[in-house]
């Protein structure tokens, strides 16, 4: 299967022009129906003129609509991959396990923990280059947002859109999330595998020290960022379009604190590192130090090296539907009006 690509994709944007386009067409003839109005009896006025035509602007303006869809089109280089080629790249594998439960929007790291961490792991993504990168929610329960893929652009689209109403079960399940990272690595690739886990370590569902060990028997280095304040603040939540702070069922307000124990224990049990996030500096940088420093695998991809443009059709198509417009007149033909083509005498 080939694969298909804009060489020029920010000139689909002029697409917008085409609803901007049909409200002038429809504004336009909107004028012109209350003008006629004006000049008196509609009826009346259209045998005053039999040549008007009220189809064929429209036909001409549809004509004229889709000739600048496939100019657009065109300008944007419509392309087809033709070479395929297989590429040998050292890297690793590394999923991210980023908690998005409520204790997350906690501000005393600014502007909150979860923000902050997403910044930093756009910041982070920006600067991959072979490494496989998947990522991991969860909260009382882990999920996979992100598989193990190469292809950053998506990544970065799927981090801006995660937040805590992604997961419905609250609570930080770190132990699920381990699991999960376990499953999702590629077979049989076992030297070059790193999970990244950034919570604040309130861990309330599971054993996570001992999901950790076991990742250990598997290959998998575990490192944990640590996000948070160690006396802790309370956690914002919107109730009814108001800010209010998480109450207990107790009516008391709850206060977030970062439980650093158990994330030390959690890499230390895999061989890993912990890093404690600050407001100047989370630590994904000092973690990737240490992954990269790790024993690459040599990684088989197959890509497209070369691509050919099909914008002929598309150019063809637009000349066409010009020429067509071209053609039609806005007025009915009398000539051709007198031309009966199925009326035959016997």
């Amino acid at each position: 299967m080939q694969l298909f690509r804009f060489a020029n994709p920010d000139y689909l944007y002029l697409l917008l022009l085409l609803p901007v386009m049909v409200l002038l067409y429809i504004l336009n003839a909107f004028r012109k129906k209350r003008a006629i109005l004006r000049m008196g009896d509609p009826v009346l006025i259209s045998r005053l003129m039999p040549d008007l035509s009220r189809i064929r602007p429209a036909i001409k303006f549809t004509l004229q609509l889709f000739a600048v869809t496939m100019v657009i089109i065109v300008l944007a280089r419509p392309q087809f991959g033709s070479k395929l080629e297989e590429v040998k790249k050292e890297g690793a594998e590394v999923i991210i396990a980023l908690d998005v439960s409520n204790s997350m929007l906690a501000g005393d790291i600014q502007p909150d923990r979860l923000t902050r961490a997403k910044q930093a792991l756009t910041r982070l993504i920006d600067n991959l280059d072979n490494d496989r990168i998947g990522l991991i929610v969860f909260a009382g329960d882990a999920y996979t947002q992100i598989p193990i893929t190469t292809d950053y652009v998506s990544a970065k689209m799927f981090l801006n859109a995660i937040g805590p109403e992604m997961v419905p079960k609250q609570g930080t399940a770190i132990g699920a999330a381990i699991d999960l990272g376990m499953k999702s690595f590629s077979p049989g690739e076992g030297k070059s595998k790193a999970m990244i886990i950034i919570t604040d370590g309130e861990n309330h569902e599971d054993d996570p020290v001992a999901r950790a060990a076991e990742a250990a028997k598997a290959g998998i280095v575990i490192h944990t960022i640590g996000i948070g304040s160690a006396d802790g603040v309370p956690v914002p939540v919107t109730v009814n379009g108001k800010k209010e702070f998480l109450k207990d069922i107790d009516g008391n307000t709850v206060i977030s604190k970062l439980d650093e124990d158990i994330l030390k224990k959690i890499a230390m049990t895999s061989g890993g590192s912990y890093v404690r996030a600050s407001n100047s500096n989370i630590g994904l940088d000092e973690i990737f130090g240490e992954i990269n420093n790790m024993k690459k695998q040599e990684m088989e991809s197959k890509m497209y090296t070369e691509y050919n443009d099909q914008f002929q059709i598309f150019a063809a198509i637009a000349i066409f539907l010009l020429v067509l417009d071209f053609i039609i007149m806005e007025r009915k033909n009398r000539k051709l009006a007198n031309i009966k083509l199925f009326k035959f005498r016997l």
